[in-house]
């Protein structure tokens, strides 16, 4: 072993947090402009609504990781980029424009939402979510969503990446009572729109902490099932297998 592996830039880093931006961009237009779109057809059934968000944000988690994951990536989360990091897949000097582009495109993607059902641009979020309830469904949602990625990229099994993301995603917005943010990015972003899927600014401390305790629990879980990087990575960069990190 010669160290830890770090992934050799191929795609100057301006156009993988231009990807960054862009994909988290029309993910949080997505979260929120579908749930707004719920709450407009089926007003009086939330059940209903909640389904109709989960369908479209999983649908358009797909797309957006299919297309440009072999650019950037497809983070989309601080969460992802900073356990990327962690695992010696990225350098760390990547991961603070990563989280730079991840928010601002986040934010933009709700005032996008917002301005595209005639919504001011932003609205602050009367939505309470602050429970020790949604803060444990936040803890697991987020450490499934690191278990998903990275289990499946230490494998190189990065192809299912698309599908398993989005299909765990769109599940975890039913089995979770936080409805499985799961993302800090979308989690600040979130506070701009007063609809359906917004979240009050006091809620929205609690989900980033317990988001952050996710991605540890995540991580550990992680190098339990795949202590080492079995395969080269398959999404942006290629990886030096002689200092694949234990």
């Amino acid at each position: 072993m010669t160290g830890p592996a770090i992934l050799l830039p191929t795609i100057p880093l301006p156009r993988r947090l231009l990807a960054e931006f862009i994909g988290c961009l029309f993910l949080a237009a997505a979260v929120v402009g579908s749930g707004i779109a719920a709450q407009t057809l089926s007003p009086h059934d939330v059940g209903l609504q909640l389904t109709e968000n989960a369908i479209a944000t999983a649908f358009a988690l797909f797309v957006v990781i299919a297309v440009l994951a072999p650019i950037s990536g497809a983070h989309l989360n601080p969460v992802v980029s900073v356990v990327d990091a962690a695992l010696g897949r990225r350098p760390w000097r990547d991961v603070p424009g990563y989280v730079a582009a991840q928010l601002v495109g986040c934010a933009a993607g709700v005032i996008l939402a917002n301005l595209m059902f005639g919504h001011p641009p932003i609205t602050l979020s009367t939505t309470s979510r602050l429970s020790p309830a949604h803060w444990l469904a936040e803890i697991v949602a987020t450490a499934g969503l690191v278990m998903v990625v990275f289990v499946l990229a230490r494998l190189g099994r990065e192809r299912w990446a698309p599908a398993a993301v989005a299909a765990y995603i769109g599940a975890a917005y039913l089995f979770t009572s936080s409805t499985s943010f799961a993302n800090p990015a979308i989690t600040a972003s979130r506070i701009l729109s007063n609809t359906f899927a917004g979240i009050d600014p006091a809620s929205a401390g609690g989900f980033v902490i317990a988001q952050l305790v996710g991605a540890a629990v995540g991580f550990l879980l992680v190098r339990a099932l795949v202590p080492r990087q079995t395969h080269a990575p398959a999404l942006d960069s290629p990886l030096d297998q002689e200092g694949a990190r234990p």
